[in-house]
């Protein structure tokens, strides 16, 4: 069977493309310990992947006694600071597999829960046209792990979500992705994937390529 090019490669931001959970982490424990409340790292990492509405309600609950608004604002604004002061921390492989796909055509999304100005920050330190849509948390009506955000992606780009690649490096994106439709692929960071629904799950984008991208799509046609 001769290898095809996916329709369209659908990418997470946080903690996939760019390791900027950490900033996250760091910006949640602040927020929190300004209004005398105790962060931890379990608290962290039950957060991750989640949209930051859906969030707010556990700032609230650890005595956050701001509305969901504001806390999204300031939990931004502080990861938008961090990205200022120390720059954009690329995810191992992530930006040279990125940039492949783009050489050889292949449509990207970017499928983020982030609102739209923290995406931009990040698609404006990639220096190539980085991609074709961009999904944010501001821009849907329902957060990963619902499918909306990459149904969403896959309708502005005009391709089949069934013969799409999402990438994700949380259960909560995974859930989304594969509910999709999408052959979700799964490259850890905080959180161990194993076991998870997933179309394939690597250790790292650092050394992939296009080819190795595609031959997902191989790998789902032989085995349907």
């Amino acid at each position: 069977m001769t290898t095809r090019l996916p329709a369209a490669v659908l990418w997470d931001m946080d903690g996939t493309l760019v390791d900027t959970e950490r900033y996250w982490m760091a910006a949640e424990e602040e927020l929190v310990g300004s209004f005398g409340g105790s962060w931890g790292h379990d608290d962290a990492i039950a957060l991750v992947g989640s949209g930051l509405w859906e969030a707010a309600a556990y700032f609230q609950a650890k005595g956050v006694d701001l509305d969901a608004d504001e806390i999204v604002s300031r939990l931004t604004a502080r990861v938008r600071e961090q990205l200022d002061e120390h720059g954009v921390p690329w995810r191992p492989g992530a930006r040279e597999l990125l940039q492949a796909l783009r050489e050889a055509s292949v449509p990207t999304a970017l499928v983020t829960m982030s609102i739209r100005s923290m995406a931009d920050d990040i698609v404006g330190a990639i220096p190539f046209e980085a991609f074709d849509v961009i999904v944010t948390g501001d821009s849907v009506d329902n957060a990963k792990p619902h499918p909306e955000p990459y149904l969403s992606a896959a309708a502005e780009l005009g391709v089949d979500i069934a013969d799409c690649v999402a990438i994700e490096d949380s259960p909560t994106g995974l859930a989304s992705a594969h509910a999709s439709g999408a052959i979700a692929l799964a490259v850890p960071n905080f959180i161990p994937l194993d076991g998870l629904p997933a179309g394939a799950l690597w250790p790292t984008l650092d050394g992939m390529t296009v080819d190795d991208v595609a031959a997902l799509l191989t790998a789902r046609e032989v085995t349907a």
